[in-house]
Parts: C-alpha cells; sequence; structure tokens
C-alpha cells in the first residue's frame, strides 16, 4: 500500500516535470517563430509572405506553427505587441504631485518612448505598414491599435494623474499629443526616410528634457493662470 502511493506520487511529479519542460520547449519554439515571422515581413512584406515561407525559417511544420501561434495576421499582431509592452509607463514611475516630479516624468517617460521607437526594428514595423497600406491595410490597422495606442494610453495616464493632481487643465489626450508634438517634431519622418541616424542616449535625453519644459512653459500651473498680472 505504501509502496502503491509512492509510484503514484512519483508519477504525479514526473508527469508535472514533464508539462514544465514542454512549456518551456514551446516557449522557445514560439519565439523562434515569431522572429521568423518578423524577418520575413521584413524581407519580403506582409502581403507576400507565406506561412510555408515562416515556417521554413523557424524550421517548424506549419501544423506546428499554427498550433503555437496561429495566422499570419495572429503572427503580425503577435511580433507587435511584443514591442508595444516596451512603450508602457514603467511601474515604478512616480506619480506627479507638483510640477517637479511631472517635468521629471515626462523627460523620463519621453526618452523612453524616443528610445524605443527609433529603435531600427521599430521603424522597420512603421515602413512595413507604410509599404503594406494599399495590399495589407491590417498591417496599418494592428500597428495603430496596438502598437501606437499603447503609447497614447500610457501617456495620457501620465497626463491624467498630473490634471488629479492639480498640476495641469485640459483633457489628458489633448496634452498628450501636444507633448508627443513637441518631442518628436520631424524627428519620426527623418527616421523614416532614413535621412537621420537613430538619435544616441545623451541626444535622446536631452530632446526629452526640452520637451518636458516647451510644454510646462505652455501650461503653467493652473492657480497662476487665475491670478491677475501686474501692469
Amino acid at each position: 500500500m505504501w509502496y502503491q502511493h509512492r509510484q503514484e506520487r512519483t508519477k504525479v511529479t514526473a508527469s508535472r516535470s514533464t508539462h514544465r519542460q514542454n512549456d518551456g520547449e514551446d516557449a522557445a519554439v514560439r519565439g523562434r517563430i515569431l522572429d521568423a515571422a518578423f524577418a520575413a515581413f521584413m524581407k519580403s512584406g506582409y502581403a507576400r509572405t507565406s506561412t510555408l515561407e515562416i515556417a521554413t525559417r523557424a524550421r517548424v511544420s506549419k501544423r506546428e506553427l499554427y498550433a503555437l501561434v496561429g495566422n499570419k495576421q495572429q503572427m503580425l499582431i503577435a511580433c507587435i505587441r511584443e514591442r508595444a509592452r516596451r512603450l508602457q509607463v514603467p511601474a515604478e514611475m512616480p506619480v506627479p504631485h507638483d510640477r517637479e516630479t511631472l517635468a521629471h516624468v515626462l523627460a523620463s517617460f519621453g526618452a523612453q518612448l524616443v528610445r524605443e521607437v527609433s529603435d531600427p526594428a521599430v521603424i522597420a514595423v512603421f515602413r512595413l505598414a507604410i509599404a503594406e497600406a494599399v495590399h495589407a491595410p491590417e498591417v496599418a490597422r494592428v500597428l495603430d491599435s496596438i502598437g501606437r495606442e499603447s503609447s497614447r494610453a500610457a501617456l495620457c495616464q501620465v497626463m491624467a494623474g498630473a490634471q488629479s493632481s492639480g498640476l495641469l487643465k485640459g483633457s489628458p489626450a489633448g496634452l498628450a499629443e501636444q507633448f508627443s508634438g513637441l518631442l518628436w517634431g520631424n524627428l519620426i519622418v527623418s527616421l523614416l526616410l532614413g535621412v537621420v541616424e537613430r538619435p544616441n542616449p545623451r541626444e535622446v535625453t536631452g530632446r526629452a528634457r526640452d520637451a518636458a519644459a516647451a510644454f510646462l512653459q505652455l501650461h503653467p500651473p493652473p492657480d497662476d493662470t487665475a491670478r491677475p498680472r501686474l501692469r
């Protein structure tokens, strides 16, 4: 009886270990498929890339490809979502309760945004969406709804926090759009055209700091706007 119970417990432990091992292997293969899909999209374009080409690049069967990731559009969504995660507000970012903290938060988040979006892999996704606008408009829709919306929502979150603390007036969406305009200027277009190099860390920090300063200058503390100006 005791021996039988021990055998059953050993089988359960072995089964759990096998499941963990299989999960790890599936995650590794899934990552390989997504890397292969991204490389194929960049080389041949989304519309002209076949699932067979992706499977061949990833060294998997088409059956395994569909089981672990899905169809071609699901692969595209997964590729973009993976890169969009880096555009969220970091958990350790402080909630702004004064103008100095707000300036720090805007400069920090702005630097992160420029650093991540100017990454060659991300710029390549934007170029892919532009190139496929006619033949595969779903690329642009996915990029806008997942990729760009992540940064918009994160920035709106910062602005809403500043607004609730009485540091800013206006709609969070409008404030976020204005800060983005100050942050980017013509840089994103120049990067897409390939006429400028990706900014180095020092340039990224300076651009974000200048954008935060310009934004706060345009939006003085709400209490200050209510005070009559001395002539």
